[in-house]
């Protein structure tokens, strides 16, 4: 949410409760800020004296990067904490770990953490605006908001897109995103997943959801088929050993005939490759995967520069 509390610095916690009409200024934004082709990033000083501290508690490489980048481009300085580098590891509880970086008065902090609900939890007390950049099971707000700009760079609407996001529903926050945001645009969503990865309470999460443990099902007249990784240090006991994941629900090439043919296939990473889709749908025209962690560094400019600018 952006400024929805007065109580609470403008920051970005989640697309649940994001206007559609802030969603439209940051992707129109973020389409600003993509680099011509063969050609680099816009470099500006809008944000020239800021200090954009990165806290990750959570292993990251695309996202972290993409931030840092994304703050760089923008005329920010940037510092970047590891967890396991931090007093947290030292036993420091996560409040004091962030009162201390308060009062070192940095103009924002981005934060991944493994607990669903820690950002808000912070955003509640601390004056500085928190980007969330993943928090638990809950939501991933700029991998959404990275995979609608990617989307619009190859359809003209949102609004009545077949989107199957399939894989490891239940534990995926990329999952959770992707559907507060297409739905707010009328887009349909299939989830689809074995079904120990696939809790019938995700029907509930917007309008018209529909699941589906059928992945040929699921892909049937997609335009847009969006994989997810198996996340399993979320998970107590695999649901299945990777051969049997891939034979029901790795996309292989012969997936897509069922799909329309002009079908995107996306991907947040890493890819696990001969478990979550094979190497030939991967690398083939119909994958936006590299075009997905490109724009995540114009739509992480498009946030920082809308909080603190």
């Amino acid at each position: 949410m952006i400024a929805l509390d007065q109580k609470m610095a403008p920051g970005l916690l989640d697309i649940e409760h994001l206007e559609r009409s802030a969603i439209e200024q940051i992707l129109d934004r973020a389409r600003f800020f993509q680099p011509p082709p063969n050609d680099s990033y816009r470099r500006l000083e809008s944000l020239k004296g800021k200090t954009v501290v990165n806290l990750f508690f959570e292993a990251s490489t695309r996202t972290r990067i993409s931030f840092e980048i994304a703050a760089r481009r923008l005329g920010a300085e940037t510092l970047t904490i590891a967890a396991q580098g931090s007093s947290v590891s030292k036993g420091e509880s996560l409040v004091d770990t962030l009162n201390t970086l308060a009062a070192m008065r940095p103009h924002a902090i981005v934060m991944r953490h493994a607990a669903s609900g820690a950002p808000h939890f912070l955003a509640r007390h601390l004056k500085i605006p928190i980007v969330n950049a993943g928090d638990g099971t809950h939501e991933h707000p700029t991998q959404a908001l990275l995979d609608a700009r990617t989307i619009l760079d190859h359809r003209p609407s949102l609004a009545g897109l077949r989107v199957a996001i399939i894989g490891d529903i239940a534990h995926s926050r990329v999952a959770r995103s992707n559907v507060h945001l297409l739905s707010k645009f009328g887009a349909e969503i299939v989830l689809c997943g074995p079904p120990s990865l696939l809790p019938r309470e995700l029907a509930d999460l917007a309008p018209g959801v529909q699941l589906s443990w059928d992945m040929t099902e699921a892909i049937q007249g997609a335009d847009v088929i969006m994989m997810l990784r198996v996340q399993l240090e979320r998970q107590h006991e695999a649901p299945m050993s990777s051969g049997e994941y891939f034979r029901f629900y790795g996309l292989r090439l012969e997936h897509l005939n069922f799909a329309k043919p002009n079908v995107i296939v996306m991907h947040p990473g890493p890819i696990n490759r001969g478990r979550e889709l094979s190497s030939e749908v991967a690398d083939s025209q119909k994958s936006v995967i590299l075009n997905q962690v490109e724009n995540g560094v114009a739509v992480r400019m498009a946030v920082l520069e809308r909080i603190l600018s």
